[in-house]
């Protein structure tokens, strides 16, 4: 049961890392694993065993919802995307308490004040600022560096609460093609297209290696913050992840807005909510 509930919670991170506006770290702050990840994370060489073993099925959870789920995603944002945000909403919220948790106790005085105002400006600036740009990938050496440097500025986005990945690569016209690529190696692979899942993987390979290099140095980087500055680093938490509900009301159509879409999306909510108490892990 335990293993299911942790490859649920990969999936969880999965999908909020291909929705823009939705940060994965968000979603393992809220679930109460933050801590535990980046531990086993930046100490992988050190406890292999140990590390493996605790990420191996929140990565095979995130895999599943990325390969698997994107296009359920897709077509739920299509038709209901208020009910589907703030079913994404109500899991971040959900994870409110166990933050907190984490906060009391600790020295946090003005100067915790001013980063939470900060890193919440940023959240909403961000949002304000994004823009539809998209961008034609023609795969040649300068376009593989690019995308090794996208996926480390990806993968450290996914790492820190309430900044989007997904939102950075939209803002530099990467979103579409990146998931445009999964999609394509996913139904190449069903079809056995295998042309066209080649040149997908050649887009996804570099973009992949950099996520993996990204993650470690952001990893490593919180690592050091929260062992020295733990108070106000989960200031700057807190703050990046009370905007990240502002910030996906902000990004959703409220075309059609009736009160049966209200209290749909009230329900969803609601599930969102209960679905973050039921899997943070109890007595950790």
């Amino acid at each position: 049961m335990k293993t299911v509930l942790e490859i649920l919670r990969g999936m969880v991170i999965g999908l909020a890392n291909i929705i823009p506006g939705v940060s994965g770290g968000t979603m393992m702050v809220s679930m109460g694993i933050y801590d535990t990840l980046i531990h086993s994370i930046t100490h992988l060489f050190k406890e292999f065993k140990k590390s493996v073993l605790t990420l191996l099925p929140y990565a095979v959870g995130m895999v599943v919802a990325i390969a698997g789920l994107s296009f359920v995603i897709d077509w739920a944002f299509a038709h209901y995307p208020l009910p589907t945000n703030t079913l994404f909403i109500g899991l971040i919220l959900g994870g409110l308490p166990a933050i907190f948790k984490q906060v009391k106790g600790e020295r946090i005085g003005w100067a915790g004040g001013v980063i939470f105002l900060l890193f919440f400006a940023m959240v909403i600036l961000l949002q304000v600022f994004q823009r539809e740009n998209t961008v034609t990938i023609q795969l040649g050496f300068l376009e593989v560096v690019k995308l090794l440097l996208l996926g480390a500025l990806a993968s450290a986005t996914m790492v820190i609460p309430g900044v989007s990945g997904s939102m950075i690569l939209k803002l530099i016209g990467y979103y579409e093609p990146v998931i445009g690529s999964i999609k394509g190696l996913t139904s190449g692979l069903l079809a056995g297209e295998w042309a066209a899942v080649g040149a997908n993987v050649g887009i996804l390979l570099p973009f992949g290696i950099g996520i993996v290099v990204g993650i470690f140095a952001i990893a490593k980087l919180i690592e050091v913050l929260l062992a020295r500055w733990k108070g106000r680093t989960y200031c700057a938490i807190l703050g990046l992840v009370i905007a990240s509900p502002v910030a996906i009301l902000m990004s959703t159509s409220m075309a059609g807005l009736n009160w049966l879409l209200i209290l749909v999306s009230l329900a969803t909510f609601a599930v969102g909510y209960f679905a973050a108490y039921r899997l943070a892990p109890k007595g950790e």
